[in-house]
């Protein structure tokens, strides 16, 4: 099982539970705590979040900061969503046309461990 928060085009957030969710396949189920498990479209996402726990840290300021000896493995890369926010990480699969790409942050504090960011949600796309 794999914690998550989906963050959806329309501004909701949930978080769950997935055990099929695949990046070449256009739906995965989600499953919410005393709730039956939701489908999930891939087009209806801004990005999905593999979490380290569902509560994440409240006190935690985000950072897009890639810090001084960070030998992260793949492309350092900058994604500009449609929304407004910027994520900063490193990727390791990003092909342009592909429906999304996995990014792990620069913040090494954050509770998201790797998001797999849809493409069509984001308004710029640069490998740095």
């Amino acid at each position: 099982m794999n914690k998550v928060v989906a963050h959806f085009l329309n501004g909701t957030v949930a978080k769950g539970l997935t055990v099929d969710f695949l990046p070449n396949k256009d739906r995965f189920h989600l499953v919410v705590e005393g709730a039956p498990a939701l489908e999930v479209l891939i087009s209806e996402l801004k990005g999905l979040f593999f979490v380290k726990d569902l509560e994440g840290d409240l006190g935690h300021a985000k950072s897009n900061i890639f810090h001084p000896g960070d030998m992260s493995p793949g492309r350092r890369i900058r994604v500009e969503f449609k929304d407004g926010e910027t994520l900063m990480g490193t990727t390791q699969a990003y092909t342009p046309g592909r429906t999304g790409f996995f990014v792990v942050p620069a913040d090494k504090k954050s509770n998201t461990e790797r998001a797999f960011i849809i493409t069509s949600a984001t308004s710029s796309i640069s490998l740095l």
